[in-house]
């Protein structure tokens, strides 16, 4: 199994962490429903596509969570590859009852790995180099990866910016932008820990990809 997945190394590598959630307990003040940890899933072997996304067609991915709903625009340019993976994979609902498994406040929330280690994966990886004068503003999303891993290399777990400007090297995927539900992020970003150690159990119980002719 491959090391842990990490959304960046800026200063130091952010250490891995596991939370989770699922059922619906009731309201916290925070605006995010209180969940219990949904059970982890074992290492699954998908099958990548075999074609990237329409491009005369825009998709979305509508990320519902225990905290509320957002949007990602997903840019088809950018990442042919890794956003038709992404859809796949959502139609698949490999996504669904997973966990943000790490959240830095005023950095970025990640998830997208099922077995809640932060090691999991598809079973494949795609490679999406970004250009060389990518920036990671607030609401970009991107894929995660080791810090030994080739620019551009995707699994599944990817994480959303919530800084200003991240100070990333353009070594991460872009694979798209948070259009609509940005407050619902900074909410999810503020349930974490300098470490990445979530504070609260954030659950992404489903994400629907959308398709807009």
């Amino acid at each position: 199994m491959r090391g842990a997945l990490v959304a960046l190394v800026l200063l130091a590598c952010l250490a891995a962490a596991g939370c989770g959630g699922g059922g619906s307990a009731g309201q916290a003040s925070n605006g995010c429903e209180t969940v219990e940890k949904p059970p982890a899933r074992e290492a699954e072997k998908m099958v990548p596509p075999t074609t990237t996304l329409d491009s005369s067609k825009t998709y979305s991915l509508n990320v519902r969570t225990n905290c509320g709903t957002f949007v990602i625009r997903l840019d088809t340019r950018l990442a042919p590859q890794t956003t038709a993976s992404l859809v796949k994979l959502a139609r698949t609902g490999y996504f669904d009852d997973t966990i943000f498994h790490r959240i830095v406040p005023g950095f970025v929330i990640q998830g997208g790995d099922p077995t809640q280690t932060g090691t999991g994966g598809p079973g494949y990886w795609l490679l999406d180099r970004p250009p060389a004068n990518a920036r990671y503003t607030k609401g970009t999303v991107a894929m995660a990866k080791t810090a030994d891993d080739p620019a551009g290399l995707a699994g599944s777990q990817f994480f959303v910016v919530t800084a200003g400007d991240a100070g990333l090297t353009p070594e991460y995927a872009i694979v798209g932008k948070v259009t609509t539900g940005m407050d619902v992020v900074e909410r999810i970003g503020r349930l974490g820990s300098a470490s990445g150690r979530p504070t609260q159990t954030v659950v992404i119980e489903k994400i629907t990809p959308v398709v807009h002719l």
